[in-house]
């Protein structure tokens, strides 16, 4: 009867989760949670409204970039007046008339005042080599065609660079409501994988910024002209919104390995499920590919690699987890 009426065994220290609370003061917890997130974002936004030209000019630098992108036997000339651009002229040749322009695919041809004599006249110069800075020119013009466009878009600039701005702070604050909940190992596991989760955003964001988004802006220019269509202007709205979506996309399209090893780790997936969904996720990521960017292949079709490239990554994570695992516990019965 003693051992019956003996008490359980306390918790092991690292088993034991935060202080228990009361339905009122956890719903009290969460009002001060949405005040101080609300807060914080409202702040950032306040901060970025006023950052709008900042936060424009890097928006605005993958356009410039996509200006360096040559696609197929593309020619460009372009016709400035000092650091002024007259005009920008697709050719089929390296020649206007009798100018030759050289082998480069992009030359510029610079208006300049010659005096001969006692007259001042326009002299030609060609310009074989022109800088990067002097190529970025020829990039599409963003323009607005509603007196109220600008004004929206800069409230919706604003409102994604606060939330940009103010994430870390929301994270802190909602990991404060719910980390005292988990228990010491859980808290382990949750912060290991906000803070891969993190790193994976930052690195998708930076492979879209850096890498892709000049050329699916050149693809978008070159279909156009497949078409039959001259694009020298685009409205500021939508690029700004098209640019914005694919980078936040592609940010969360990394995330793919955080959610399925997380799985792999509660026991819902393991290595040999991945394996067989890998024919089913190449149509899954097509899919995610063309809901989490824009509605234009080039994108969808990168997205989709990505995402599959990520998703063996993961499994590949997941075997060599299961290796490990069966290796402790042969050392572990060899031990015994």
């Amino acid at each position: 009867m003693a051992e019956f009426s003996k008490a359980p065994p306390p918790e092991e220290p690292e088993e034991v989760g935060g202080p228990v609370k009361s339905f009122l003061e956890h719903l009290e917890d969460f009002r001060w949670l949405v005040i101080k997130t609300g807060a914080a974002l409202l702040v950032c936004l306040i901060v970025c409204l006023y950052a709008v030209p900042e936060i424009v000019a890097v928006l605005k630098w993958p356009l410039s970039r996509a200006a360096l992108v040559r696609v197929n036997d593309e020619r460009k000339a372009l016709i400035c007046i000092g650091t002024n651009t007259v005009a920008t002229l697709d050719l089929t040749t390296n020649r206007i008339g009798g100018l030759d322009l050289g082998t480069n695919w992009f030359t510029v041809l610079r208006i300049e005042p010659v005096q001969v004599g006692s007259n001042i006249l326009l002299a030609l110069q060609l310009e074989k080599n022109p800088a990067d800075a002097t190529m970025t020119a020829a990039a599409t013009d963003l323009v607005y065609f509603d007196p109220a466009a600008p004004f929206y878009s800069s409230m919706q600039l604003a409102f994604y660079g606060g939330i940009l701005l103010s994430s870390p702070v929301i994270f802190f604050f909602v990991a404060q409501f719910i980390l005292p909940a988990l228990k010491i190992r859980e808290k382990k596991y949750v912060l290991r994988a906000a803070f891969i989760g993190v790193g994976l955003f930052l690195a998708g964001v930076a492979f879209c910024y850096f890498f892709v988004l000049a050329r699916a802006l050149k693809f978008a220019v070159w279909w156009a002209v497949w078409m039959g269509v001259k694009v020298p202007e685009w409205r500021a709205e939508t690029y700004f919104s098209f640019v914005t979506k694919f980078l936040l996309g592609m940010g969360l399209g990394f995330e793919l390995p955080v959610v399925l090893l997380a799985l792999v780790k509660i026991g819902v997936l393991d290595y040999k499920k991945l394996t067989a969904l890998r024919r089913y996720m190449i149509v899954i990521n097509l899919v995610l590919g063309a809901l989490l960017t824009t509605p234009e292949p080039f994108t969808q079709l990168v997205m989709a690699v990505v995402l599959q490239f990520l998703f063996e990554v993961s499994v590949w994570i997941a075997w060599y987890w299961e290796w490990r695992d069966r290796k402790r516990a042969l050392q572990a019965g060899d031990s015994a």
